[in-house]
């Protein structure tokens, strides 16, 4: 008894079978990736010395139209051979209509789904309209010159201000624009506006159309992402610098900024007092510019030692420390697969590989080289040793309106802890990003 097993997978769509997944012991096994050529060797073979079973994952495998499927089905019965599909159940032949016209439909939904990935080879966009600042141009995403300045502008008044809610407000009151504070955070994280392509199935192409933010405006925008998701709700946006940074030591309750005014309400006073305090008496409330002040001074003293403890890259190629080693590496990385995608239409002219291969070897390598920058994304900037030397003078922080210091605090400080000295005194502990 002679049993031979056959497969086939499309390298656009899927990666090849195991070997083993038959269950039965097999002679021997014809496996096609994208063509047919095994196919009609089996054929062939089975013409040449009789075979008994002949195992299939499913029966649309078996051709690329139901014409095929049927002319093979018919081919292999007349030659005695028992055909056992492995993920699917075989018809009777009352049910063999109903299951020509699912064929019909799979290899109908196959046909789509191989033009799209075609399309993926090709970096095309993926279809759908345009996501607003663009529009669809032949092969790729080109900028919409009415709404690419909109988006443009959304960006940069995120960036100056951290704040999404602000931004979204913004894009109101100058242009008219409504959107939602969700439809903001989708812009802020969306490739697109970055210069790159994302798929259905979360495969990233960098570089495919002109952006509208750079790589490093991308970069601080996932930062201030991932430091505004450690603040309290709304805090983000507040009007004040402290608000949502502040600790309680005592009794760890996070702060809120509350305004006192005197009776003619000619002055106000603001101060800092637990949300949540659960002793007894209750903690008192602080001061809010005799905080900001002791922030600015502790900020100024600190961040300096802090960033020059830290493992920096070194410009001028001096030995490098773990975080240098993580940043050289990765940028390394993005070289290599570069100089290997830069060969590829060489090595086609050449015939070393057909333009299929090529193709898909390529888009390999981008959507690659698109994983590693996400790294290196993620890692704190390079000048952030300058930048400390430049933010630690007092004058910078006092020249600053509280929505621009509020930014800069929160590029640094994760939290600002007071510890409370009896009977009145209190000092502060600043706790650094990095």
């Amino acid at each position: 008894m002679k049993i031979i097993a056959y497969s086939y997978s499309d390298p656009l769509l899927e990666p090849a079978p195991d070997p083993t997944i038959w269950g039965w012991e097999v002679d021997q096994i014809y496996q096609d990736l994208g063509g047919r050529q095994q196919l009609r060797q089996l054929l062939k073979d089975c013409l040449a010395e009789p075979v008994n079973y002949l195992l299939i994952r499913r029966l649309e495998e078996l051709g690329d139209s139901v014409k095929d499927v049927s002319d093979r089905l018919i081919q292999l019965e007349s030659q005695g051979i028992e055909l056992v599909a492995t993920e699917a159940e075989l018809p009777q032949q009352v049910n063999l209509l109903k299951l020509l016209q699912q064929i019909q439909y799979t290899q109908r939904s196959r046909r789509i789904r191989q033009g799209h990935a075609r399309n993926r080879l090709k970096a095309a966009p993926p279809p759908g309209k345009a996501p607003y600042g663009y529009r669809r141009g032949k092969d790729r995403y080109i900028l919409d010159r009415s709404s690419a300045p909109v988006v443009k502008d959304f960006f940069e008044q995120f960036l100056l201000y951290g704040s999404l809610r602000g931004a979204v407000r913004y894009l109101e009151k100058k242009y008219s624009k409504k959107i939602s504070v969700s439809t903001g955070q989708r812009w802020l994280t969306n490739p697109v506006y970055r210069g790159d392509t994302a798929y259905q199935q979360g495969e990233v192409l960098a570089d495919t159309h002109v952006a509208i933010i750079s790589r490093e405006e991308a970069a601080q925008i996932d930062r201030l992402l991932r430091r505004n998701r450690r603040l309290p709700p709304r805090t983000a946006s507040a009007p004040r610098s402290l608000a949502g940074l502040v600790v309680c030591g005592e009794c760890q309750s996070s702060t809120t900024v509350t305004h006192v005014t005197t009776r003619r309400k000619d002055r106000e006073y603001l101060y800092l007092r637990p949300i949540r305090c659960s002793k007894q008496p209750k903690c008192r409330a602080i001061s809010y510019e005799q905080v900001l002040e002791k922030t600015i001074e502790r900020i100024c003293q600190d961040l300096p030692r802090a960033v020059a403890s830290m493992s920096l890259p070194s410009i001028e190629g001096a030995p490098r420390s773990s975080f240098g080693d993580i940043a050289r590496s990765l940028t390394t990385a993005i070289t290599t697969k570069q100089e290997i995608l830069a060969q590829l239409p060489a090595l086609t002219a050449n015939g070393i590989l057909d333009a299929e291969t090529a193709e898909l070897r390529a888009y390999k390598l981008r959507t690659e080289i698109s994983q590693i920058q996400a790294q290196v994304a993620q890692l704190p900037p390079v000048n952030l040793q300058a930048i400390a030397q430049a933010v630690s003078i007092p004058q910078f922080w006092l020249d600053l309106s509280e929505s621009e210091r509020r930014f800069y605090f929160r590029e640094f400080i994760r939290q600002i802890e007071i510890s409370r000295q009896p009977p009145n005194e209190w000092q502060l502990q600043l706790i650094f990003i990095f």
